[in-house]
């Protein structure tokens, strides 16, 4: 039996297993997995080859970043920074920022709120 939470009138799983997701490729080296999200926030899941990148680019949202494998460099407002696993960025709203995917790696990111954008394309 799953386990749901009533959000909006959306039911949202409690549970995700990541077998159960699929990819979407979004640009050339980088593909996602929408992991769960409600109308408050909303979790991604985005994979880099080598050489990947995610566009300077800027949006409403809160967004915090986990970086679970490899190594980035992350541009936030203009300045750049290498990380590794292990380590975060904070991209408040407004602010540009972007990735280069220095080694293959992956990106855990938090949105708030969810982003509605990544919903329409996946229904689109």
């Amino acid at each position: 039996m799953e386990t749901t939470n009533k959000v909006e009138e959306k039911e949202v799983l409690a549970f995700v297993e990541d077998k159960s997701m699929e990819w979407e490729q979004v640009a050339p080296g980088m593909k996602r997995k929408i992991m769960t999200y409600d109308d408050r926030v909303m979790l991604v899941k985005v994979y880099f080859e080598k050489g990947g990148i995610g566009t300077v680019h800027n949006h409403y949202h809160t967004q915090l970043t986990y970086i679970s494998k490899g190594v980035f460099e992350v541009e936030v407002d203009g300045k750049k920074q290498i990380l590794k696993q292990g380590d975060v960025f904070h991209a408040a709203p407004n602010l540009f920022h972007g990735v280069v995917c220095l080694e293959e790696g992956e990106l855990i990111d938090v949105f708030s709120p969810m982003r509605e954008d990544f919903i329409d394309s996946v229904k689109g």
